[in-house]
């Protein structure tokens, strides 16, 4: 009977918070929670369902809802445990991009945008140790027009700053799911005779970023190249 009972609340709550939190009713820490706790709710529930079975109650409805929502939560909840608890990415840790537009945005007031500094860098190159700058032959006049075309082209990225002076741009992506809203700043710099593609790329919300901000970096840079 519990098993039933917790299966059909984590249903409830593995379907319900994504998409809420995606049609903008509910926030995306919000949905992104009850999402994490129908994940929880389907392990109890199916481990109930085992212990159920195993007394002669045969296989309930608990065990079969509450296994299929806990597997599903698993595939998502195993690879995002192997990357480090940060939600502040960067190609360079020594001189990281800085925000400039980031800051005057309203949902940033009272945030410190600064890179949180050595132990960020050090959570990072243990759990990222292949990120790292792009380096392109072109100038970085012209590797800056090229940065501006690709990120336009970025179907979720929204363009905050464009300073061709500076050879920086930034702007915010939403996350497609849940909504979430991250920072990114890019920067171009001279490089021998070519050019530096520098990024970095913060979360609004939580501690971690379940390599989201990561793969957000991997991603430009591959379109760029």
């Amino acid at each position: 009977m519990w098993a039933t009972r917790l299966g059909i609340a984590a249903v409830v709550a593995f379907v319900v918070g994504p998409v809420l939190a995606h049609l903008g009713v509910l926030p995306p820490r919000v949905g992104f929670l009850l999402f994490g706790l129908g994940g929880l709710l389907g392990i109890i529930a199916a481990v109930l369902g085992i212990i159920g079975a195993l007394r002669g109650g045969g296989v309930s409805a608990g065990l079969v809802v509450g296994a299929l929502v806990a597997a599903i939560f698993l595939v998502f909840a195993v690879p995002a445990g192997k990357v480090p608890p940060i939600n502040d990415i960067t190609t360079d840790t020594s001189t990281p991009p800085q925000f400039v537009a980031a800051g005057s945005i309203e949902a940033n007031r009272g945030r410190d945008m600064k890179y949180p500094g050595p132990s960020f860098a050090e959570q990072q190159r243990g759990g990222y140790p292949d990120l790292a700058p792009l380096q392109l032959a072109a100038s970085p006049d012209e590797v800056y027009a090229r940065v501006e075309v690709v990120a336009k082209q970025m179907p979720t990225w929204q363009i905050t700053r464009t300073d061709a002076a500076a050879h920086a741009l930034e702007g915010v992506d939403t996350t497609q799911l849940f909504q979430f809203k991250d920072d990114f700043v890019i920067e171009v710099r001279p490089q021998n005779s070519g050019s530096l593609v520098q990024m970095r790329s913060k979360s609004r919300d939580g501690k971690g970023d379940v390599g989201a901000n990561a793969a957000r970096i991997r991603a430009f840079f591959e379109k760029l190249k």
